[in-house]
């Protein structure tokens, strides 16, 4: 029996066609649709619970035959990645024993192993010269109790500075600083949605945003990041057809594939948002890392804009040790955030937030070293990648800190296990998604020093020769449980 999912989208013919692209090869047409429509759902192009148009929509968009269209659909109804349902026409799925959605754990301090399961750098050197400047700072702070639910006033003005800055005016009561990113996710899930309701992910997406909707009872609705970025218009109508409760979303060098939404598509996420009356939250995280070419254009708009949020944090700009992050939003919902957040903790750390705010004084400085480095670390990996493992498809990411590597072969949770003998602990594709599709994608960060680089390509070499995916028609010869 195959995997069930509940329907959330229909896709036209037109659209179909547009998605299938130059799907037809030497062989029978029949097989040739069905491949590429495995395909599609495979990646998450086409994601769970979509429902495909009727066979005569498709023939006519295609210009094939009605029975072309018929042989396909029964012959992936047998393998198992459509489903026909009365009253709900045919549906994507999956094929019993696929897998399910990976863990997206982070591992513990190993020397022995190079961890790529976090995208996220080492810390600069500014670090420790901001933290003894908070030292200095801290005995005008210690007559008061230290608990800030709203953030410090002064790092709480900083951030809304460098929002203005990038042409985006913002005031320190739009402003709730948060215990990391992490933290500023969950409360805008708990604080928006709840359980039974439909929370937009774009897929893949960044794991914890995905376990944090699933956390407060609420489902995950995909929506597809290609090649080139989100894919707006099936976005819109998902919002449209499943009301979700907020849409979240990675606008800036998306996490994992790179991608960033251009200013077109800015503007028509915001008019989503308006026309809609749909909570879009933008996480942020990534926006300061732009390797090639200018930043991204701001995703937040004017003040007519209440319903896009923003998501940030210094762990990637800066160091993650120092867990602080904020929320650019409405005031209301702010205040709203800062009651929920009474829940979990009354605030966070004022010397974090001291330091934090030194480093924002000298971000220009600190960035353009950091950009930098991670352009070195970017170059390192992708050329010991083309030289180690050339069967693998590599894009290279105009900003960020990771690669969404194509393997050309259904074994990533395989090769993560394998890949932890050789010395790499790396996270499988399936933990982006939603449902266990991306078993031929992986997360390749290059956010450590090149040499640790250098010996995990190493690595995740030695752990493919061992799985050798070529020799066996795309299956691992082992598949070892994860560790």
């Amino acid at each position: 029996m195959s995997v069930v999912s509940p329907v959330d989208r229909r896709v036209n013919g037109p659209r179909l066609q547009s998605l299938l692209g130059a799907w037809e090869h030497r062989g029978p047409a029949y097989q040739a649709l069905a491949d590429g429509v495995r395909g599609l759902v495979r990646t998450g192009a086409l994601p769970l619970g979509t429902r495909l148009p009727g066979e005569r929509e498709v023939a006519e968009a295609l210009g094939v035959s009605r029975t072309t269209v018929t042989a396909a659909y029964d012959l992936l109804r047998d393998e198992g990645f459509l489903v026909s349902r009365r009253g709900s026409g045919t549906v994507t799925t999956l094929p019993p024993g696929t897998g399910d959605r990976a863990p997206a754990t982070l591992g513990t301090v190993d020397d022995a192993l190079v961890d790529l399961s976090a995208a996220a750098p080492t810390a600069p050197p500014q670090v420790a010269e901001a933290c003894a400047a908070a030292l200095d700072q801290l005995p005008r702070h210690l007559d008061h109790t230290g608990y800030l639910p709203l953030g410090l006033p002064a790092l709480r003005q900083a951030i809304a500075d460098r929002y203005a800055a990038r042409g985006v005016p913002t005031r320190p009561d739009q402003v709730l600083v948060t215990t990391g990113a992490q933290q500023a996710i969950h409360l805008l899930m708990a604080t928006l949605a709840g359980p039974g309701d439909r929370v937009v992910v774009e897929h893949p997406t960044y794991p914890h945003a995905i376990d944090a909707a699933r956390g407060v009872g609420a489902r995950p609705v995909p929506v597809p990041v290609t090649e080139d970025g989100l894919d707006v218009e099936l976005l819109a109508s998902t919002v449209r057809q499943t009301s979700p409760r907020l849409a979240y979303l990675v606008p800036d060098h998306h996490n994992p594939t790179g991608t960033s939404l251009d200013p077109e598509g800015r503007a028509r996420v915001r008019d989503l948002a308006r026309r809609t009356r749909t909570v879009v939250v933008g996480d942020e995280t990534l926006t300061d890392l732009a390797l090639d070419g200018p930043a991204p254009a701001p995703f937040a708009g004017g003040p007519g804009d209440d319903l896009v949020v923003c998501v940030g944090s210094a762990s990637k700009s800066f160091w993650g040790g120092l867990r602080v992050g904020w929320v650019r939003a409405h005031p209301d919902l702010v205040g709203r955030l800062a009651q929920r957040r009474a829940h979990v903790d009354i605030g966070s750390s004022v010397l974090d937030q001291l330091v934090t705010t030194t480093l924002l004084d000298r971000a220009e400085e600190v960035l353009a070293a950091r950009v930098v480095a991670v352009r070195e670390q970017r170059a390192t990996l992708l050329a010991a990648l083309g030289e180690r493992l050339p069967q693998w498809r590599v894009p290279v990411p105009a900003g960020g800190l990771s690669t969404w590597v194509d393997l050309g072969a259904p074994v990533s949770t395989a090769l993560s296990a394998v890949a932890h003998a050789h010395g790499v602990r790396i996270v499988p594709g399936t933990a982006f998604g939603v449902d266990g599709t991306f078993e031929d994608r992986l997360r390749v960060p290059f956010s450590q020093p090149p040499a640790q680089l250098r010996r995990a390509v190493d690595g995740l070499a030695a752990a493919w020769a061992v799985l050798d995916p070529a020799a066996t028609g795309g299956a691992a010869r082992t598949a070892p449980a994860l560790v």
